[in-house]
């Protein structure tokens, strides 16, 4: 027979987690797939302690402690999550009746499915340097998990995007010395970000280079320098000592199976209707990075926005002769009850 449920949640980041929530209040049943280890998307696995300020009545919070609430206002909904595996296979069995397959041969019987993969698989562009990936997670790093790990360390930064220079500021109070490599001398970050990382190259904090690296000294088994070609007329050499290489070069997104799925495309994201956030398959709806529309804006709050417009149609769409009310947690005894809160109201 399989997994019952009412929906099925493809992607368990912060956009996915609150489609948990929006479907929950509409007494909504959901089961979630995610190809991570655990929830959280790029905000866990890119920025984890990163300061996030743009979440609407949350002046700052990391991307940990945003998963975090996340998952505890949709606790009372008691969501199943399957972990460290894709959806494979989607097959439409008649109108509000789908049968998934994953990568781990778990099935799934929904009667709705919601795609809130983000940019879908992605992964880090790698330094084309032969030998290098000799040192991967060991001294070559292309994410920050645990900002600790670098204390104390001669840290080289190459890139010049917003992750490159967020990551230098954060890490030039703590660690021995920091040099940041970048292509050219123009930076790809926020502006304030530049001029912070200006500050710290006047001040002695960080050392800034023009130019690419273009090979590596080890001494037994451990990298011991890279060689870097500098931009400038003479192309001039030089070897930087270097504990621990970080590389920010960006992230190569690819829709992996949802590419599949027969939907309909615009430049490998899901076009959808902005009424209800469905796709061009009937049942099927995507909300967050992966989807894309006239004004569409890659916000979290723009995703959360979305989850509430697809969880209300899901609800049409189950009970299309019901007619629905427009109900507040504030005041609705009904949304209290699923919530667990009624009780503690009285």
């Amino acid at each position: 027979m399989g997994i019952q449920t009412d929906v099925l949640v493809v992607g368990a980041g912060p956009v996915g987690l609150f489609q948990i929530f929006e479907l929950g209040l509409q007494g909504l049943s959901c089961h979630v797939v995610d190809t991570l280890s655990s929830a959280g998307g790029q905000c866990t696995e890119l920025y984890p302690d990163k300061p996030i300020y743009d979440i609407p009545a949350v002046p700052i919070c990391t991307g940990n402690e945003l998963i975090e609430k996340l998952q505890q206002q949709c606790a009372p909904f008691e969501p199943v999550m399957h972990f460290d595996q894709s959806v494979d296979v989607i097959e439409k069995r008649g109108d509000l009746d789908f049968l998934v397959k994953t990568s781990e041969g778990t099935e799934i019987h929904c009667r709705a499915i919601v795609i809130a993969a983000g940019t879908g698989s992605f992964s880090p562009v790698r330094l084309r340097v032969d030998g290098m990936e000799h040192f991967e997670n060991k001294q070559l790093f292309y994410r920050v998990k645990q900002p600790a790990l670098h204390a104390d360390k001669h840290v080289v930064i190459l890139g010049g995007g917003d992750s490159a220079l967020d990551w230098a500021i954060e890490l030039a109070d703590s660690v021995a010395s920091l040099t940041v490599i970048n292509r050219t001398e123009k930076f790809r970050a926020a502006e304030a970000s530049v001029n912070k990382l200006m500050a710290l190259h006047e001040s002695g904090k960080a050392n800034i280079l023009y130019g690419a690296v273009k090979g590596f000294e080890q001494q037994k088994d451990k990298l011991k320098s890279v060689h870097v070609v500098l931009r400038d007329e003479a192309k001039t050499e030089v070897d930087i000592s270097v504990d621990h290489l970080l590389v920010f070069f960006g992230l190569s997104p690819k829709l992996g199976p949802v590419a599949e799925w027969g939907l309909a495309l615009e430049k490998n994201l899901l076009q959808v209707d902005v009424s209800t956030f469905e796709t061009s398959e009937p049942g099927i709806f995507a909300i967050g990075d992966i989807n894309t529309y006239r004004g569409k804006k890659k916000l979290i709050l723009s995703g959360f926005h979305e989850a509430a417009l697809a969880a209300h149609e899901i609800k049409h769409q189950f009970e299309p002769d019901k007619k629905q009310h427009t109900m507040y947690t504030t005041t609705s005894p009904v949304l209290q009850k699923r919530l667990g809160v009624a009780d503690a109201k009285q």
